[in-house]
């Protein structure tokens, strides 16, 4: 089973690909999509669209796990802009016929550390210890797509 995690943002979009075979996953793909500051709107959002769709036409998961929208009330206008590429994203994915799931910052941090507010770098270090990684997945988007990779693959596996 292939899963796609995504961590989305309008700037940095983090992305990463787990194989799961057995009780066993591993890392076999991971980065981020960037799009440019300086260029409006619209074009981002095709941009980031088109990075995408060329990853899960290259990978073909069968699930897509991506991270819930966060709001704080200090910066509204970020969380609209980053709902911007995390529809687009959605849209994508669904289009392509795959399952979406969405999951909570709190409860991916759960999943992986047992600890919903827990740092990220406590986040990178327990990607790297349960996944057996030789070192801690980076940038933070890096990370983030992990993690949210790996709670889908909690909730689809077997007990």
């Amino acid at each position: 089973m292939i899963i796609c995690g995504i961590d989305p943002g309008l700037s940095t979009t983090g992305y990463a690909i787990l194989r799961v075979d057995g009780a066993e996953a591993r890392v076999v793909d991971a980065g981020i999509c960037r799009t440019d500051r300086s260029t409006k709107l619209p074009a981002r959002l095709v941009q980031i669209e088109a990075d995408i769709r060329s990853l899960l036409e290259a990978w073909r998961p069968s699930l897509v796990c991506i991270e819930q929208l966060y709001a704080h009330y200090k910066h509204p206008r970020t969380a609209i802009l980053m709902g911007h590429a995390r529809g687009v994203i959605m849209t994508v994915a669904a289009r392509a016929g795959i399952e979406v799931r969405s999951y909570a910052a709190t409860r991916v941090k759960r999943t992986l550390t047992g600890n919903g507010r827990a740092s990220k770098i406590q986040v990178q270090h327990a990607i790297a210890a349960t996944l057996g990684l030789s070192h801690v997945p980076e940038p933070a988007d890096v990370a983030d797509a992990i993690a949210v990779a790996f709670c889908g693959i909690q909730e689809v596996l077997p007990a």
